[in-house]
C-alpha cells in the first residue's frame, strides 16, 4: 500500500510542477573525495559562485531557472571549473523559460510555439556521460623503462617541502657575496 501511495504522490508532484523537470535542478560534476575514489565523477550539491560568475549567471537568478547553488563550494582546479561553466552554458541554451505574465513576455522568455513544444523531463537533468576512451595495451618505450617514477616523486616532494629553506639559504648567500665584494669608491 505504501509503495502505491508514494507512487501516486510522485505523480501528483510531477503534475503540479510541470513542465519543470521532475528530478529537481541542474547539478555540477564533481570528483569523489579521497585517493581511492577520486578517479570517479558524480553529481554534486550545487555550482560554486565562481562557476556561475564565469558562465554569466547571477547567483540569485540561478536558483529561479533551475540551477542549484552551493555557497560553500570552491574550485581547486581550472579543468573542473571549465567543465561546469560549459555545463551551465549548455543548460541555458536548452532552457525554455515560460513568461511570468503571458501578456508581458520578457527578453529571454520563450515564444508561444516553444512553450507548446516543451515537455517535462522525467530523468536527471544532463546526466554524466561515461567516456568510452580506453588506452590499448602496448610495449613501454626505452625512455619509459628508464624513467624512475618513485625517485622523481620523492624529489618533487622534497622540493615542495624544502623550498623555503633553500630560498632563505640562497638569499643569505647572495647577501654575503654582496658584503664580501669590494666597494668601488
Amino acid at each position: 500500500m505504501r509503495k502505491k501511495r508514494r507512487h501516486i504522490k510522485r505523480i501528483k508532484k510531477a503534475r503540479a510542477i510541470a513542465p519543470r523537470p521532475v528530478k529537481g535542478s541542474l547539478r555540477p560534476i564533481v570528483r569523489c573525495p579521497t585517493f581511492r575514489y577520486n578517479t570517479k565523477q558524480r553529481l554534486g550539491k550545487g555550482f560554486s559562485i565562481e562557476e556561475l560568475k564565469a558562465a554569466g549567471v547571477p547567483k540569485r537568478y540561478a536558483r529561479t531557472i533551475g540551477i542549484s547553488v552551493d555557497y560553500r563550494r570552491y574550485n581547486k582546479s581550472v579543468e573542473s571549473r571549465q567543465l561546469n561553466v560549459q555545463r551551465i552554458k549548455e543548460y541555458k541554451s536548452k532552457l525554455i523559460l515560460f513568461p511570468k505574465k503571458q501578456s508581458k513576455p520578457r527578453k529571454h522568455d520563450a515564444t508561444a510555439e516553444e512553450q507548446k513544444v516543451a515537455t517535462q523531463l522525467k530523468g536527471v537533468i544532463m546526466p554524466i556521460k561515461k567516456s568510452k576512451h580506453h588506452d590499448k595495451s602496448r610495449v613501454p618505450s626505452e625512455d619509459e623503462k628508464k624513467y624512475q617514477a618513485y625517485i622523481h616523486l620523492r624529489q618533487a616532494k622534497a622540493r615542495a617541502r624544502l623550498w623555503g629553506k633553500r630560498a632563505k639559504k640562497a638569499k643569505e648567500a647572495a647577501e654575503s657575496m654582496e658584503a664580501q665584494a669590494p666597494k668601488k669608491a
